[in-house]
């Protein structure tokens, strides 16, 4: 019974640990492992992440100054001086961007343990398009082996008689359509030669579009949610 209570306590400070993003790179590596064949272990970490997540429930959100936030943009998006306007930058997508980072690490506490289960392919790319609000949250894993792109939307759905469409942007190229969001919660596309090479360092974002997706080749909608892509 003691040894028990022992590997109980033990667990779930490792889930506390790895929620609050304690763990190692190899450490984390093992712990997901785990919980993939542990239920014990998934509710863990379910309720740590859900009281972690309670902590900031009664406190109001409070923007950054501008100056703070310009530098962090600077920062993380450095512009030589002679360089003209990213065509994320043209686009406005710099804050959205930014915002989808500095959501990610929350995303992962609050979407369901879906992400945790394993999967029948090796992704090697991740991405959380996440919208400023958080009113549309899709999570993306990529295997460059297949070429398969697997998208999860945890929050959000089209507005009636319209869809939502997925970009692939490449530096200041233009945007490239990669498919309609299925109505479900996930959709899978498998993305031609060509395209699969603009994965690594790309941006995905998804745009609200007419029923059936853009006419003309390019986001017409407005741009709902964006993220960067990085390697798993």
């Amino acid at each position: 019974m003691t040894d028990t209570m022992d590997d109980d306590n033990e667990a779930t400070a490792l889930a506390a640990e790895y929620a609050l993003g304690l763990l190692t790179t190899d450490e984390a590596a093992a712990f997901e492992a785990a919980m993939a064949v542990d239920p014990d272990l998934r509710g863990f970490y379910a309720l740590w992440a859900e009281d972690f997540v309670s902590v900031a429930d009664g406190i109001d959100p409070v923007p950054p100054p501008q100056a703070v936030l310009e530098r962090i943009n600077a920062d993380l998006f450095p512009m030589p001086a002679t360089a003209k306007p990213s065509l994320l930058a043209r686009l406005g997508l710099l804050p959205a961007a930014l915002t989808g980072l500095v959501a990610a690490g929350a995303v992962l506490l609050v979407v369901n343990l879906d992400i945790l289960r394993p999967l029948p392919f090796a992704p090697d790319y991740t991405a959380q398009v996440v919208a400023e609000d958080q009113s549309l949250i899709v999570l993306a894993a990529y295997d460059a082996d297949t070429h398969l792109l697997r998208l999860d939307r945890s929050a959000g759905a089209a507005q009636t008689g319209r869809s939502l469409e997925l970009w692939l942007v490449v530096g200041d190229a233009a945007p490239v359509s990669l498919g309609i969001l299925a109505d479900t919660d996930q959709t899978e596309i498998t993305l031609p030669v060509n395209l699969a090479a603009g994965i690594p360092g790309g941006i995905l974002a998804i745009s609200d579009e007419p029923l059936g997706g853009s006419p003309t080749g390019g986001p017409t909608g407005a741009v709902l949610a964006v993220g960067p892509i990085t390697v798993l």
